[in-house]
């Protein structure tokens, strides 16, 4: 008896209309009206205000419509739970990636994975924007850094390096700082921030600097970094091979920040399907 009306009424509720409730519930609208009837009866309150043209939440409908949704999609991620146990991976994954890290750590991955995962198909987004998952339709995404959006469920996969560096020649000419002051006197190559991060004594620091090179594209400032333009500051994935081949040097290493954390994030009011966890599983694993 407790239940007896509650779907009815929150699907009145959320379409203002016994007609649209009804055709949304597959049942007909004399069923809808007659539940909701006896469940303002057992609660003995008045839950709508009913007129020819429209139906609307009373002050108490409202209170009580809040609760009721929120036990409603209670069940329903116990019932996806439930399912999704039962269930292998399959169907396709929405998801998003910063555009230079997608490009050249996840994409690779990604394929790999789907070599493996014939039943799972995937839709990639390459964008450095700040996508709202929800909004979008958006199962999953790869975030760098500091998460902000509370909103979200995140799994640590790994983490990258920030490196500073230059090349020989460059040394050469104009000498090798030794302190961060110094690097005001020097070319930077600068991406999209006109400061780069560093670490001293525990604390994070943001240094303004200035150079002959601004540009969004790694590659690029790093192609000018070997060709002795300048000083860059670029993460793991562009510059180790070249540090370890003694093309580039890297500077102020007690200065370096914190890795970076790298995350794979979904939106906290979803259930994490068996084909998101099978995803998020195999990078976390094949990142690491």
């Amino acid at each position: 008896m407790e239940w007896q009306g509650i779907s009815e009424f929150v699907a009145v509720a959320e379409n203002n209309s016994f007609t649209k409730a009804a055709k949304k519930l597959a049942i007909s609208t004399a069923q809808v009206s007659r539940q909701v009837t006896e469940l303002e009866q057992r609660l003995n309150i008045k839950l709508f205000y009913r007129t020819t043209r429209k139906v609307s939440l009373t002050f108490e409908g409202e209170i009580y419509f809040q609760h009721c949704k929120q036990v409603l999609n209670s069940l329903q991620e116990a019932e996806r739970a439930i399912v999704n146990l039962q269930s292998k991976p399959q169907g396709k994954i929405k998801l998003t990636a910063p555009a230079t890290y997608g490009e050249k750590i996840i994409l690779p991955k990604l394929n790999d994975f789907l070599i493996n995962h014939k039943e799972i198909s995937l839709d990639v987004n390459l964008t450095n924007q700040q996508i709202n998952l929800v909004n979008e339709g958006y199962d999953l995404a790869i975030r760098l850094g500091k998460l902000k959006d509370s909103s979200l469920m995140a799994t640590k996969l790994t983490q990258r390096k920030i490196y500073l560096c230059a090349a020989p020649s460059y040394l050469q000419v104009f000498g090798t700082p030794h302190t961060l002051s110094e690097l005001t006197h020097h070319n930077c190559l600068l991406g999209t921030r006109d400061f780069w991060r560093f670490n001293e004594a525990s604390k994070e620091i943001n240094m303004r600097v200035s150079g002959s090179l601004r540009c969004n594209n790694g590659q690029a400032l790093l192609d000018a970094a070997l060709k002795g333009i300048g000083i860059v500051q670029l993460p793991d994935y562009y510059v180790e091979s070249f540090i370890s081949t003694g093309k580039l040097v890297t500077l102020l290493s007690q200065f370096q920040e914190p890795d970076e954390d790298v995350w794979a994030v979904h939106p906290f009011n979803r259930q994490r399907s068996p084909k998101i966890n099978a995803l998020v599983n195999y990078l976390k694993g094949s990142l690491a």
